[in-house]
């Protein structure tokens, strides 16, 4: 057992797999607390590396393109504090962190373990059901579908749609782009009739325009992992061949006539829609999107 303990997490290899522990010191990221324990199977694994420095140096782990459902979601954009697979260790830990990074290093020779892209996830992601608050509003997700309620404070467009609700099955993708404090971020839901839309995320009825707390809207990776987890894997689109559409076809939704309540709830949200395209809130071609989106929850 190769084993470091410092201030901002737990890293223990048993030659099979990197157990990789969040600390509960409060420096330690909201998100990485929330996101716990990480166990990353040897043969995830392409490479580790320490990278020392004067002050303190840092621990490394790289996974193999297609492994993780939370590299895939995350696109690289994890602030470093709140990337589990990266270690700040002491400057008088140094050894050990090198022990460890030699110990994965062995195993990973001795297993052969290749370092091209996986064709499946070896990572299972998060647990369902997960459920995250941000400024935008409240995003959920079961396993199945994905729900998003918006907060009183959501562009009028937003709340004039109501919830979006969204089936595992019209998902194309999640794009997802951390709110930095200094420009805002968003998690946005692609779907198969979505995925040319240019609607900016303050007014994307498939998006959350993340814009408040950076802590508190950091979590949204979690559910954009989720899902991402639970999408086809980004390997199955390589098997298309040239000139042919990577997208699925969108599968036909069964018609139900809605509830008279239903109705009424559609023929207000529509109303409102045109007043905000009379009054120029909407261009002609939100109003389009925007409309579509309400016919589609319906």
């Amino acid at each position: 057992m190769a084993e470091i303990i410092q201030r901002d997490g737990t890293w223990a290899f048993d030659g099979s797999t990197v157990r990789i522990t969040p600390g509960l010191h409060r420096s330690v990221p909201l998100f990485r607390q929330t996101y716990g324990q990480v166990v990353v199977p040897l043969e995830a694994v392409a490479g580790v590396v320490y990278e020392p420095d004067r002050k303190r140096g840092r621990l490394r782990l790289r996974l193999r393109e297609g492994a993780d459902p939370l590299l895939q979601a995350t696109a690289g954009r994890l602030p470093d504090a709140a990337d589990p697979y990266q270690l700040t260790v002491d400057l008088d830990r140094s050894g050990v962190a090198e022990y460890v990074a030699e110990e994965i290093r062995q195993a990973l020779m001795l297993e052969q373990i290749p370092k091209e892209p996986t064709h499946a996830y070896l990572l299972p992601g998060p647990p369902v059901p997960v459920s995250v608050r941000s400024s935008d509003g409240t995003v959920s997700f079961d396993g199945t579908q994905v729900r998003i309620d918006w907060s009183d404070i959501s562009d009028r467009v937003k709340r004039a749609t109501g919830p979006r609700i969204i089936a595992l099955g019209d998902l194309v993708r999640v794009e997802w782009l951390p709110n930095s404090g200094s420009e805002d971020g968003f998690l946005r839901f692609v779907t198969h009739e979505t995925a040319h839309s240019k609607l900016p995320p303050e007014k994307d009825p498939y998006a959350l325009d993340l814009w408040g707390s950076t802590r508190r809207d950091l979590l949204t990776a979690l559910l954009a992992t989720a899902v991402t987890a639970r999408l086809p894997h980004p390997s199955t689109h390589s098997h298309t061949s040239p000139g042919e559409p990577t997208d699925r076809p969108p599968r036909p939704s069964p018609t139900v006539a809605p509830p008279a309540d239903h109705h009424d709830v559609l023929l207000r949200r529509l109303r409102e829609l045109g007043e905000l395209h009379r009054d120029g809130v909407l261009t002609d071609e939100e109003f389009a999107m925007t409309k579509a989106a309400v016919l589609r929850g319906f």
